[in-house]
């Protein structure tokens, strides 16, 4: 069992570990194995009687697994979880990981079309064996769909006008590449700015592509169900779509950020958050590994 950091470096390792309170004869998932780097620390962290299961639905990751009784790989979106772990005999866990987002190797793998740096056909399906690829979800969807998409996760203010473009441009030719996606915006890019422009057009597709904020919605629900009450929730994410839902549900048990109380005005909410603030990298971190910059870690212990 060797790291592999050259498929995805794992992001505020230490600050994961600690807070997840292993014990090692515990029951861990993490949800995203990806490289396995998240996965390995962990497991290195159980005895025998300890158990870990990760799930990641990119076949890409197949490549990452080792072989031990105490270890199972599910190769399924993470949306499915209580499902899978009914399916392996667990009812309830000590503790879930969830790192979420693209990964390195997935940003650094051209052809499957997540980058804005080089050529390639546009495709940003984390599961390329199903579903709707971005080229086709451009090239169909009606012109009212595009702007919603692009105001509501690339958080694009002029995403009406994204949307017509899009739409007169494919009349003359497809966007199936990266850079014709790129070029059919460029007029729409702010001066020494264009690269987070892209990188927020790029964000709205690939979240509508992989439905990213409902599976988060489901994940969660679904963590409260697994978990055991003391167990621990741990989640990274990085671009405040994201936070805003582990925040709110963490926080106060919903995800629109309505405070839902019972008769005697208790919170009904499963969790509390261990800690008030997201963690964040440092700056030796950043320097050595540029994607932690906008990661956030929050912590929960499950209520009960």
């Amino acid at each position: 069992m060797t790291n592999n950091e050259s498929y995805h470096v794992p992001v505020l390792l230490n600050a994961c570990l600690e807070g997840l309170q292993i014990q090692p004869n515990g029951v861990y998932v993490d949800v995203t194995f990806g490289g396995g780097g998240h996965s390995r620390a962990i497991f290195k962290q159980l005895d025998a009687s300890g158990r870990l299961i990760a799930f990641d639905q990119d076949p890409d990751a197949l490549a990452n697994l080792w072989e031990a009784p105490n270890f199972n790989f599910v190769a399924a979106n993470f949306a499915f979880l209580q499902n899978h772990l009914r399916l392996l005999g667990i009812k309830q866990v000590d503790g879930i990981l969830a790192d979420l987002g693209v990964s390195s190797h997935q940003f650094d793998t051209a052809q499957r079309g997540f980058s804005i740096r080089e050529d390639a056909p546009l495709d940003m399906r984390m599961n390329r064996n199903g579903g709707q690829s971005a080229a086709a979800l451009i090239a169909t969807a009606e012109e009212a769909k595009l702007a919603s998409i692009l105001y509501e996760y690339g958080e694009l203010r002029n995403s009406r006008a994204l949307a017509a473009q899009l739409v007169r441009q494919r009349e003359h030719a497809p966007i199936d590449t990266t850079f014709a996606l790129i070029k059919a915006l460029e007029r729409f890019a702010p001066k020494f700015k264009d690269h987070k422009f892209y990188a927020q057009v790029f964000q709205a597709f690939r979240i509508e592509v992989n439905q990213e904020l409902q599976v988060l919605k489901d994940f969660l629900e679904q963590s409260a169900n697994v978990l055991k009450p003391g167990g621990h929730l741990v989640v990274m994410s990085y671009h405040s779509l994201e936070d805003r839902l582990v925040k709110n549900f963490v926080k106060r048990g919903s995800f629109s950020g309505e405070i839902d109380k019972d008769f005697f005005g208790n919170v009904n909410k499963p969790f509390t958050e261990v800690n008030r603030h997201p963690i964040v990298a440092n700056e030796q971190e950043c320097a050595i590994n540029s994607r932690a910059r906008s990661a956030k870690l929050r912590i929960a212990r499950r209520n009960g």
